[in-house]
């Protein structure tokens, strides 16, 4: 059976990277806005970052710095909550985790913990909505952390880059048994197509990740043709920064 994540909604599914933040608006990625924009256009899922501020709580943030967002080059991790909520009001509003959760009810979140320091107090916070979370990182010993603390709930879960390089390596050696045991335990592979020139997305490890009941989503796709490539090849997902446009292409 899959994970309550990816249940009951529509197939394929269509992640909003960062909420959904339109040229010429006010709303910066990741804004409590953005997150507000997603939702209202028909977004069931949105995917976003964790980071940490210096006095402990858990916002949605993609860099380690504030300086591409805001032009203040201090790391997320100096400032406080009350300064990152000021920097943020005239951006569409600091969003922290435990207020996303709660004034998103119907929202599936697709949380990536950036920050080590994030990890234990995201898994918490994400306990009593784990039915609705998919936790990862690029850091699989984050991942693990993360979802160490949220039991015993269960989020799903997509692996980090050290078991997803293990995993592409062994699906072209043509390893089943191994990459069966590197499946074991997650709900969706998110990957981008290639790394570099290498593919990382190919027809084997999608049969493979389907036959283990594991879903493929690729990230961060925006144009409407490669949208209807990538599922009509099988992927299950898209991760893109136009959740409206891949709604239209893909689900309306």
């Amino acid at each position: 059976m899959p994970h309550p994540y990816l249940s009951g909604t529509p197939h394929p599914r269509v992640l909003a990277h960062r909420g959904l933040s339109l040229p010429g608006e006010p709303a910066v990625e990741n804004s409590f806005a953005s997150i507000a924009a997603a939702h209202a256009a028909g977004a069931v899922y949105v995917e976003s970052d964790c980071h940490v501020t210096a006095d402990g709580v858990v916002v949605l943030f993609h860099d380690d710095t504030l300086e591409r967002v805001t032009g203040d080059p201090r790391p997320i991790a100096d400032v406080s909550l009350r300064e990152l909520e000021q920097l943020m009001s005239d951006r569409g509003g600091l969003a922290t985790l435990e207020q996303a959760l709660e004034a998103f009810p119907a929202t599936r979140f697709n949380l990536d913990v950036k920050a080590a320091a994030a990890a234990a107090p995201a898994g918490r916070l994400v306990q009593e909505h784990a039915d609705r979370v998919l936790l990862t990182s690029f850091s699989d010993a984050r991942r693990r952390e993360a979802l160490d603390a949220a039991a015993p709930a269960r989020p799903a879960t997509s692996p980090g880059s050290e078991t997803i390089a293990r995993l592409v390596g062994t699906v072209a050696l043509g390893l089943r048994p191994v990459a069966r045991r590197l499946l074991r335990g997650l709900d969706a592979l998110q990957i981008p197509e290639r790394r570099g020139p290498l593919p990382v997305l190919t027809s084997r490890l999608i049969a493979w990740a389907h036959a283990e009941g594991v879903e493929v989503h690729v990230w961060t796709v925006n144009d409407p043709d490669r949208m209807r490539s990538l599922v009509a090849r099988g992927v299950d997902g898209i991760v893109t920064d136009r959740a409206d446009v891949a709604l239209d292409v893909l689900t309306r």
